[in-house]
């Protein structure tokens, strides 16, 4: 089974299965992003929406994409907000984006399943305005240590999602050798992980050089 295919099945009942992962991601993503505003985002592997709902109060418009077809069909029953669209798209392959149209791009719990981070680094790099906020979310590589991958059961079979390990240095090599800066790294426990390694890793990653942030502002911690 494909990636894409193993999501399509799994939207059918993503949004009621149990998935501390995903309410986790969820919930980092509201306190990262909730108190900030943008003009214009981009929201790479939307799946049914449930951080398109938080996007669509802080981005003045989003452009939500996914590559399964049923995601898609979830999100748009699900969210009917005027400024959030929707497409269908392989983030693996150039974006349909004009350069510098987008003031943050979203990614959560997908580069998991893309074996090159690279390709999507520098299209994130191309997308954003100057100055612009890549925020990133994914299953933390500890876990995959232990065997965690994203999967889920219909009918009494369980279902792996095919899957590529990154280590933190990973992302931010390639974050760094496409143009970006790392303004924040954290990682997360679900409430239930307790004495267990982080579930999540989150960054922020902002467009231009550390010497070039200094130089625009002064304080490379400014969003």
């Amino acid at each position: 089974m494909t990636i894409q295919e193993g999501y399509t099945i799994w939207s059918e009942t993503y949004d009621a299965d149990t998935n501390r992962t995903r309410d986790l991601d969820a919930q980092i993503t509201a306190l990262v992003l909730g108190n900030r505003r943008f003009a214009s985002i981009l929201e790479l592997g939307c799946g049914t929406g449930k951080n398109t709902a938080l996007l669509a109060t802080i981005g003045g418009t989003v452009r939500a994409v996914d590559f399964s077809e049923g995601m898609i069909a979830r999100a748009k029953a699900r969210i009917s907000a005027p400024n959030v669209t929707f497409a269908a798209a392989n983030i693996a392959e150039p974006w349909d984006a004009l350069a510098e149209s987008f003031d943050l791009v979203v990614c959560n719990l997908v580069l998991e399943h893309l074996e090159h981070l690279s390709p999507v680094f520098a299209e994130a790099h191309r997308a954003l305005s100057q100055r612009g906020t890549f925020f990133l979310s994914e299953l933390h590589p500890f876990r995959q240590y232990d065997g965690s991958v994203a999967n889920f059961s219909q009918g009494g079979t369980a279902t792996e999602i095919p899957a590529f390990l990154h280590n933190v240095s990973d992302f931010v090599t390639a974050a760094q050798g496409k143009g970006f800066a790392v303004q924040a790294l954290q990682e997360w426990w679900h409430d239930d992980d307790a004495g267990q390694p982080p579930r999540l890793l989150s960054f922020l990653f902002t467009k231009g050089t550390v010497i070039e942030q200094i130089g625009a502002s002064g304080d490379i911690s400014k969003p």
